[in-house]
């Protein structure tokens, strides 16, 4: 687990605010940082499914398999313009997030 965004955060809000709730902003910010709530899904893939790079290829697929047949296209026919082509977002999202994991995978 990183620490250092926490740390850097505390002391950066600290000096920047003047004032001990200033650490403590800096420091929800800092822990922001370390556990990559600013980085967009494609640069991890497994935030797509909601795992972690230690997670199994089974469990992979099965998150795979459960959110395509909740996002895929051929499901959402019915839905309106608008959520339609959001699922269609969510799904090349999914599959370019499942082609990422096994291409990185394979690199193993």
């Amino acid at each position: 687990m990183r620490w250092y965004g926490k740390l850097l955060g505390f002391v950066a809000g600290w000096l920047l605010m003047r004032h001990p709730a200033g650490g403590l902003v800096g420091l929800l910010i800092g822990h922001a940082f370390d556990i990559d709530w600013f980085k967009s899904p494609s640069d991890n893939p497994y935030r797509v499914f909601g795992l972690t790079d230690e997670a199994s290829d089974a469990e992979i697929d099965q998150a795979y398999r459960r959110l395509i047949s909740q996002y895929h296209p051929d499901r959402t026919g019915g839905l309106a313009e608008e959520l339609r082509q959001q699922a269609e977002k969510k799904a090349r999202e999914i599959n370019a997030a499942y082609d990422r994991i096994k291409t990185l995978r394979k690199r193993r």
